[in-house]
């Protein structure tokens, strides 16, 4: 088997539905698997997913393990040559497996390799390539400052936002969201660290897949969609909880040894104050939602009444 492609699923069956039906439609020499791994659903996506595609193999858990232990799991079961993490809410170009393997082929330094990730309004999603989060970085993008100074890469260490997309480069990491990793450097580093359960997963494997010793490309020959976020609207509190927790576990993990006190403090700090932003913009937005709702709410029983009325009035 040339590569393992790894779906995890949570509660997005028409999502996952497409994106499998669009690696079917692979137009590639290769040979490739399919393994779903589902995270406890509850709208059945195992049971459908199975029924409509008895090819794939499907892993279903019986509780949500995460997105680093679920995509484990389907590593242990996969017999490729690679190994391709790919989102539930992606749709892959016909060529896309193609042209990345045969890079890959053609690389044998490479440890793993992204392409390009288009955003449905046709704009590229910045996470397909960056740089890690060290400390400055994480300030200047956390405080706009990569905004302010797109072309200065002093500035944009992260999302590296003056490097030109249409070119290839070595990065430091990729996003999960499509990841094609040889198995040669899974068995050498492992898998995803499970203490990252759906943030921050990613740049930890690719950090020790460069510590390895191995290349980290992005290699925009092809692309993929991504829809963005299927099943991450369904929890916010739970989603900006585990964003921040992956910062502080990402910067503990790799730099706090590195730094001083002080600087690991701010860090910190930093990270909190962000969470608490995030959390009063989420219930400011809660609140914004259920106004609405409140309001289109009010406005059927008034129009319904009308009607009703005017029944009463004007008769059958």
């Amino acid at each position: 088997m040339d590569v393992s492609v790894l779906i995890l699923n949570y509660n997005t069956c028409r999502l996952t539905t497409d994106c499998i039906r669009s690696v079917y439609q692979s137009e590639t020499e290769f040979s490739y698997e399919i393994i779903l791994i589902d995270n406890h659903s509850s709208d059945g996506s195992a049971e459908c997913i199975g029924r409509e595609f008895p090819e794939v193999l499907v892993i279903a858990n019986k509780e949500n393990v995460g997105f680093a232990r679920g995509n484990n799991q389907g590593m242990k079961a996969a017999s490729g040559r690679y190994v391709l993490l790919l989102n539930s809410d992606t749709v892959v170009c016909k060529d896309t497996l193609q042209t990345m393997l045969t890079f890959m082929d053609s690389r044998p330094d490479l440890g793993a390799a992204g392409c390009k990730v288009i955003l449905p309004d046709g704009s590229l999603d910045k996470a397909c390539k960056r740089g890690f989060p060290t400390p400055s970085a994480s300030f200047y993008y956390a405080f706009g400052f990569s905004k302010l100074f797109p072309d200065n890469p002093r500035f944009n260490g992260y999302q590296l936002g003056y490097l030109n997309p249409d070119d290839a480069y070595p990065v430091d990491c990729l996003v999960g969201a499509f990841m094609l990793v040889r198995q040669e450097t899974i068995r050498q580093v492992g898998g995803l660290d499970e203490r990252f359960f759906m943030y921050g997963e990613d740049l930890d494997w690719c950090y020790r897949i460069k510590a390895a010793g191995w290349g980290v490309y992005y290699y925009p020959e092809t692309y993929i969609i991504h829809l963005k976020g299927g099943s991450a609207r369904r929890r916010p509190f739970k989603i900006v909880y585990e964003f921040h927790r992956a910062m502080i576990l990402f910067h503990r993990k790799h730099y706090s040894k590195q730094y001083n006190p002080l600087i690991n403090g701010a860090v910190y700090a930093g990270v909190g104050v962000k969470f608490a932003l995030s959390l009063v913009t989420n219930g400011l937005k809660v609140l914004r939602r259920d106004r609405v709702a409140d309001t289109s709410l009010n406005a059927d029983v008034m129009n319904s009444g009308a009607g009703e009325k005017a029944k009463a009035e004007v008769g059958p």
